[in-house]
C-alpha cells in the first residue's frame, strides 16, 4: 500500500524502519478505504513517523504506553512547527493536525476500528447519470485523486442547479452553464477556472453519450484561456515614475548616474541590456546624440543628449 502513496523506495523502507511501520501501514489502507484525498496521507504519514521517534525517545514501544504520550507529542509539535503562530485558533488546528492522525491510527490498531469514520463524499448526479464515476474510472484511468476533485466540482455544480431552481438535467442550457461559470470562477485560481470547465465538459458529454441530454452542451461551457505572466503589470504609471526619479539622489555620482539610467529607460524605452552596453564613445558630445549599438533598424540614433541629465 505504501508504494501506491510513496514512488521512491528509500522513503518506504525509511517508513519500514519504524517500530509503528504495521500500524502505519495499516492506517494508510483505512485512509484509502475511507476515500481520504493523497494529500492528506502525504502529510499524516511524516506526523505518524515523528510520533515513532518521540515515543521511543521517551521510552515506550508498545501501543498502550505510547497511547498515553498523544498530548505530550501534539504540544511537542506544536513547539516545533507553530511557533510563527500568535493566533489561538492557529495553534489549535496544528495541535489538531498532528493529534487527529496518532489518534486515529492508535485506535485502529488496538480496537481495530475507528468509530468516527470520515464518510465519502456522495456522487450528486447518481440517479440521473449513472455510471459516470466507473467512466471515469474505467475508461478514461483517473486516478481516485481526480476523481473525488470531479465529485466536488459537481456538487458545487449540483448547488447552483438546486439554488436555481432547476432539479433536472434536462433543463441545462447554454446560458445557465455560462451563468454557473461566471458565479463560479471569481473564486477560482486560472488553473481552478481552466479544470472547471473542464470537467463539466467531460460530464456533460458523457451525459450526452447517454442520451441524459439530447444535446452535446459541453461547446457553450467555454475554455477561460490563461497566458505565462499575464498577471504582470505592461507598465507603471506616470505618477509612479515621477516617484520613482524624485526619490534618486542627485547629489552624487551615483545618483546621477541613475537617474540618467532611469531616464533612459523611461524616455527612450531602452531595454536593459542596451543600457549596460553604452559606452563613451557612444555618445556624441557635439551633435547631442546617442547611438544604441545592435538597436533595431531605424532606431539606432537618438536625437537627444542626456548630458544635461548628468549636471549638477
Amino acid at each position: 500500500m505504501l508504494e501506491r502513496y510513496f514512488v521512491k523506495p528509500s522513503t518506504v523502507d525509511r517508513i519500514r524502519g519504524s517500530w509503528l511501520a504495521p500500524e502505519i501501514e495499516r492506517y494508510v489502507e483505512w485512509m484509502a478505504a475511507q476515500g481520504y484525498a493523497i494529500r492528506n496521507v502525504y502529510r499524516r504519514v511524516p506526523i505518524l513517523c515523528h510520533f515513532a521517534e518521540f515515543a521511543k525517545l521517551h521510552g515506550s514501544i508498545d501501543l498502550k504506553s505510547a497511547s498515553t504520550l498523544i498530548e505530550e507529542f501534539a504540544l511537542h509539535w506544536l513547539a516545533s512547527h507553530g511557533s510563527h503562530c500568535m493566533a489561538l485558533g492557529a495553534r489549535c488546528k496544528i495541535s489538531e493536525e498532528a493529534r487527529n492522525p496518532v489518534r486515529q491510527m492508535l485506535r485502529l490498531a488496538l480496537e481495530g476500528h475507528v468509530t468516527a469514520a470520515r464518510t465519502r463524499k456522495l456522487f450528486p448526479f447518481e440517479d440521473q447519470a449513472p455510471g459516470f464515476l466507473r467512466y471515469l474510472r474505467e475508461e478514461r484511468g483517473l486516478r481516485e485523486a481526480t476523481i473525488y476533485k470531479y465529485v466536488h466540482c459537481l456538487n458545487g455544480f449540483a448547488g447552483f442547479l438546486k439554488r436555481s431552481g432547476v432539479t433536472s438535467l434536462t433543463e441545462l442550457s447554454p446560458a445557465l452553464l455560462a451563468a454557473f461559470v461566471v458565479d463560479t470562477a471569481p473564486k477560482l485560481a486560472c488553473t481552478g477556472k481552466r479544470d472547471l470547465c473542464g470537467m463539466i465538459r467531460v460530464f456533460l458529454r458523457f451525459c450526452h453519450r447517454q442520451q441524459v441530454i439530447t444535446k452535446d452542451l459541453s461547446d457553450a461551457v467555454e475554455m477561460p484561456q490563461s497566458y505565462r505572466l499575464a498577471d504582470v503589470p505592461r507598465s507603471i504609471t506616470w505618477d509612479e515614475v515621477r516617484r520613482m526619479l524624485e526619490a534618486v539622489d542627485r547629489r552624487t555620482v551615483l545618483g546621477r548616474r541613475d537617474y540618467a539610467i532611469l531616464l533612459l529607460l523611461v524616455t527612450y524605452g531602452l531595454r536593459a541590456h542596451e543600457v549596460a552596453k553604452l559606452t563613451l564613445d557612444d555618445i556624441d558630445w557635439k551633435r547631442e546624440r546617442l547611438q544604441i549599438p545592435e538597436r533595431k533598424p531605424d532606431t539606432g540614433q537618438l536625437t537627444r543628449s542626456p548630458m544635461s541629465w548628468l549636471k549638477p
